[in-house]
């Protein structure tokens, strides 16, 4: 901090991809940019460290990107998962705008792979970094500091000092320390509140504390709820968020990717009482696998159990945990702590239920159940292979919806109108266009297009 100006330019609170990206905008126009990351340097970039592609519309082949994905199939993708809930202008805003930013991305050191093979065969619609989400947030990081962009670790922004239509410092510790951040302009890109326990089972009941979060623990959302107690418009419902089926076996916090279970498709999922509740093959898994994590959370003690044969264990990437593994579906589900008979029951009526057909385990294939009050409309085929494996799942919370409203500028604005120098990217705002539901890659596209929004409309304040 000694070589600190005594106010800079714009100040960026977050360290993840859309602070990265706004911060980078930003220097880039001269402007004397400082980000305040909140966790330590070895876990810097939020959520961004657990990512592994970008949602991106193209027109034609476009990097490693294969074949064209334009804007209305994306907006109808979009519009399947968050059935309706969304700003169509400022979806499509971001749908646009992200052709454009994967050249950027690639201009500032991120580098991509062809997607991978099987369930996340995404070579069309997705675009994978090579080395994952670190090493997106790395080779960003390099950039900012070539640009001469303060970085402070450490650092918890506790208050952003509101007088009237502007914003005139924030209140921060940084590595223990009170500090007081001058700037002109400021960008907010801070994340959700998934971290904070307590506003979860606020949100959710008691339930919440049950939950596992996937993300970063750095995200508590204080930012967001000191600027939302002080009259910022807000969107999004507190009970809408990004959650997964994981892994039951992760760590409380920032188990991440890995910690994912894709084998949903070529399962059968039960609850604590061995009773399946929720078709396993209603699509494919890139546009489903978002709604088991609220699937699992309404279920006894928030768990269900993903149970499949030997056939399908190849057709799946698998968790970092290796699956139980039994002889018979009986001795499975005593090792998994379930009814023996309960769960032969819902087997056999699963199995009875199968009827033969083609299986394509990479697209829709129609191999539904008959009779079922429950079907699984693709995938379908009878456990009957031993060895029998199975998975605990946990709902995984990636990042909340409740956020910061802004407009195509990625302004902040109260009831009395527009923070004239505040602008919010990435989770904080994502409810404006997520207002449920999730398309794998699509956080990414949000962070990247209205971060760098923000880095330009700060810059221009600031000039």
């Amino acid at each position: 901090m000694k070589d600190w100006p005594e106010v800079f330019d714009i100040a960026v609170v977050g360290g993840g991809n859309a602070a990265l990206c706004a911060a980078i905008t930003a220097a880039e126009t001269g402007a004397r940019v400082l980000i305040l990351e909140g966790a330590p340097k070895p876990y810097r970039g939020g959520n961004s460290r657990h990512t592994r592609n970008f949602r991106c519309m193209h027109r034609g082949p476009l990097s490693v990107l294969t074949g064209s994905y334009e804007e209305e199939e994306y907006f109808h993708d979009l519009m399947l998962v968050t059935k309706g809930k969304t700003d169509e202008g400022l979806a499509r805003m971001a749908i646009r705008s992200s052709e454009e930013c994967l050249p950027w991305m690639q201009a500032h050191g991120v580098c991509f792979q062809p997607s991978l093979s099987g369930t996340l065969s995404l070579s069309r619609t997705n675009a994978f970094f090579l080395g994952g989400g670190k090493a997106l947030v790395n080779a960003y990081y390099n950039a900012a500091t070539d640009l001469g962009v303060k970085i402070a670790y450490e650092a918890q922004v506790q208050h952003v000092h509101r007088d009237g239509d502007h914003i005139t410092h924030l209140e921060a510790e940084i590595a223990g320390r009170p500090v007081t951040v001058q700037a002109r302009a400021f960008v907010l890109a801070s994340g959700g509140f998934q971290a904070d326990l307590d506003w979860l089972a606020r949100a959710w009941g008691p339930s919440a504390r049950n939950f596992l979060i996937r993300g970063t623990p750095y995200n508590r959302g204080v930012v967001l709820k000191d600027l939302l107690d002080q009259g910022a418009d807000s969107v999004g419902d507190p009970t809408q968020c990004h959650a997964v089926a994981i892994d039951g076996r992760a760590p409380k916090y920032d188990g991440g990717i890995v910690t994912r279970l894709d084998c949903v498709p070529f399962s059968i999922v039960v609850n604590r009482d061995g009773q399946r509740f929720y078709n396993e093959g209603e699509d494919v898994w890139p546009k489903r696998y978002a709604i088991w994590g609220r699937l699992v959370a309404a279920q006894p003690d928030q768990v269900g159990y993903a149970l499949i044969d030997s056939k399908s264990m190849d057709l799946f990437m698998p968790s970092v945990f290796p699956p139980v593994t039994a002889a018979t579906i009986e001795d499975l589900a005593v090792k998994m702590g379930l009814d023996p008979a309960a769960l032969r029951a819902t087997v056999d009526g699963f199995n009875a239920a199968c009827r033969p057909g083609p299986f394509h385990p990479t697209e829709l294939d129609g191999l539904a159940t008959e009779g079922l009050e429950i079907a699984k409309t693709n995938w379908a085929r009878p456990l009957d292979q031993p060895p029998f494996y199975g998975y605990q799942l946990r709902p995984g919370v990636t990042f909340t919806y409740l956020g910061l409203k802004v407009d195509s500028q990625a302004q902040v604005h109260t009831q009395d109108g527009p923070i004239r120098n505040l602008w919010a990217a990435g989770e904080i705002m994502a409810g404006s266009i997520l207002g449920q539901g999730y398309l794998a890659g699509f956080g990414m596209t949000i962070g990247t297009v209205f971060g760098r929004i923000a880095g330009k409309e700060a810059a221009a304040h600031v000039a």
